[in-house]
C-alpha cells in the first residue's frame, strides 16, 4: 500500500506545453513522446503519475492517434506502463528493479571500457573535451535539460570509443529504462558537480592510458542516482511496498 506522498525539495519547471509547428519530416507523434520523456528526466512527471490521453490532446493540440503512438513509443523505451483498465502511466521502478538494471549497466560499461584500445586518438580526445565543455556550461546555468544531454552524449562518445555495437547498443538500452530516476540525483546537493568533475576525470585518464582509473571512475558515476531513487521512494511509499510496485 503506497505511505503518504511527500514532496521533493526541488523547484520543478511547468510540464511541456502545446507542441511548436513540427518541422518537415517529424511527425507529431515524436515530437509528444520526446517531450513527455523530457518531463520525466527532468522529474516534471513522477513515477506511477497517469498519463491520461485526453489530457495529454489538449495539452499537445493533437489527436488521440498521436498520442497513443508517442506512448507507444515511450512503453517501448520502458519509460511507460499500462495497467489494465488504468491506461498508461509513468514508469515506476521498484529498488529491486533499479538495482538489477545497474548491476547489468555497471558489468556492460567496465566491459566496455576493458575493451577500448588505447591510446586513445586527440580527435576523440577533443570531442570529449568539446562535451564536457557544453555539460560544465549547463550545469553553472541551471539548464538541466541540456546538461541531460550533453551528459548523455558525452557517455555515449566515451563507450563507443569501444568499438563493440552490440555493447553500445545493449548500454543504451538499459540507460533509457533509468532515465525517470536520473532527477532525484540532480536534487542532492553537489551531485552536478561531481559529475562533471568525474567527466573531467575520465577524460584525464583516457589521455593517460590509465584504464584501471577510468574503470573505478565509472563504478562510482553510476552510484548517484539510484542511491537518491531508493532513498526518496522508500519515502514516499514505504519499505513495505518496496517490490512490489509497477
Amino acid at each position: 500500500m503506497a505511505g503518504k506522498s511527500t514532496k521533493r525539495a526541488t523547484v520543478r519547471a511547468p510540464k511541456s506545453r502545446e507542441l511548436p509547428v513540427a518541422r518537415p519530416r517529424e511527425p507529431a507523434a515524436a515530437l509528444i513522446a520526446k517531450r513527455i520523456e523530457e518531463d520525466i528526466v527532468l522529474g516534471r512527471r513522477q513515477p506511477r503519475e497517469r498519463l491520461i490521453e485526453q489530457d495529454l490532446c489538449e495539452l499537445f493540440q493533437t489527436h488521440r492517434g498521436d498520442v497513443r503512438l508517442a506512448l507507444f513509443e515511450l512503453e517501448k523505451k520502458g519509460l511507460v506502463g499500462r495497467i489494465p483498465n488504468r491506461g498508461a502511466l509513468v514508469r515506476g521502478l521498484t529498488p529491486r528493479e533499479v538495482r538489477e538494471i545497474y548491476a547489468v549497466r555497471e558489468e556492460l560499461e567496465v566491459m566496455a571500457i576493458s575493451i577500448i584500445p588505447l591510446p586513445v586518438a586527440a580527435a576523440d580526445i577533443k570531442r570529449l573535451e568539446e562535451l564536457q565543455r557544453r555539460h560544465s556550461a549547463a550545469i553553472a546555468a541551471g539548464d538541466l535539460l541540456t546538461a541531460f544531454y550533453s551528459n548523455l552524449s558525452f557517455h555515449q562518445v566515451m563507450f563507443g570509443l569501444c568499438g563493440n555495437s552490440c555493447l553500445i547498443e545493449t548500454i543504451d538500452l538499459l540507460a533509457q529504462k533509468v532515465y525517470g530516476i536520473r532527477s532525484y540525483a540532480n536534487a542532492v546537493s553537489g551531485v552536478l558537480d561531481r559529475a562533471r568533475q568525474d567527466h573531467l576525470d575520465m577524460i584525464q585518464a583516457l589521455r593517460n592510458s590509465q584504464r584501471k582509473e577510468l574503470v573505478a571512475l565509472a563504478r562510482r558515476h553510476l552510484l548517484p542516482a539510484p542511491e537518491a531513487y531508493i532513498k526518496d521512494y522508500e519515502r514516499r511509499f514505504g519499505k513495505a511496498d518496496l517490490e512490489t510496485a509497477s
